[in-house]
Formats: structure tokens, C-alpha cells, sequence
């Protein structure tokens, strides 16, 4: 599968923006799908991750109650809603995909086979 994000930008700190993965080459079916990002001089680190076949959801403690990911079957496609962003937020997000969703897993990145490119989150005033 082949994925693209997309949705990224500038932002005001408690501003809102939705990332956009789009899936081809392949249905998502039974797939996991994850976001990561990517600070500067930091490591890749997990963000949220979606069960497609059922809806189920993981997310980071640090976007608990501000970050939604969401499927949009028709589209084969996966939205990250992000309210309140703050500054810590700010980022290269990638998503990532998985054939098969890992029970006790799908939070590091070796649990996904397939990477998109990144969009770039910026939060500044």
C-alpha cells in the first residue's frame, strides 16, 4: 500500500488542524493505521492509531482529549483532528500502516511495514 498525508501547516497555538492519509494500492481491510511525528533532534514518536476493520482507537497520553483519528471507509482514507495545539505539538507527522492490527502493539515504529511522507506541523504565534 502506498500512503499519502497530507493537512499540514501553520497554526496559532490552540488552533485546529486535520491530517489526511490517503491509502492506494490496497484496501486497508484488516489494517492498522498510525500517525507519528518527528521533532527536530527528537526521535519519531507515537500519536494515535486506528483499527480499521473495527474503529478501535490508541492513543499518546500528550494527545488524549485534543487529538480524534478517524476512518473514512469510501475514501480509504484516515483524518487526524487536532484541537488545541500547542507548541510542543509542532512536527514532521507521519502515518504509517500495518497489514494487521498488533494487539499490545502499534505503538513504535517497528510495528508498521509501510511509512507515508510527512507534512509539517507548525505551531507559532
Amino acid at each position: 500500500v502506498q500512503l499519502q498525508a497530507s493537512g499540514g501547516g501553520l497554526v496559532q497555538p490552540g488552533g485546529s488542524l486535520r491530517l489526511s492519509c490517503v491509502g492506494s494500492g490496497d484496501s486497508f481491510g484488516n489494517y492498522g493505521i498510525g500517525w507519528f511525528r518527528q521533532a527536530p533532534g527528537k526521535e519519531r514518536e507515537f500519536v494515535a492509531a486506528i483499527r480499521w476493520s473495527t474503529g478501535a482507537t490508541l492513543y499518546a497520553d500528550s494527545v488524549k482529549g485534543r487529538f480524534t483519528i478517524s476512518r473514512e471507509r469510501a475514501k480509504n482514507t484516515v483524518h487526524l483532528q487536532m484541537n488545541s495545539l500547542k507548541a510542543d505539538d509542532m512536527a514532521v507527522y507521519y502515518c504509517a500502516a500495518r497489514p494487521r492490527w498488533l494487539v499490545g502493539g502499534m505503538t513504535k515504529a517497528d510495528d508498521y511495514a509501510y511509512w507515508g511522507q510527512g507534512t509539517q506541523v507548525t505551531v507559532s504565534s
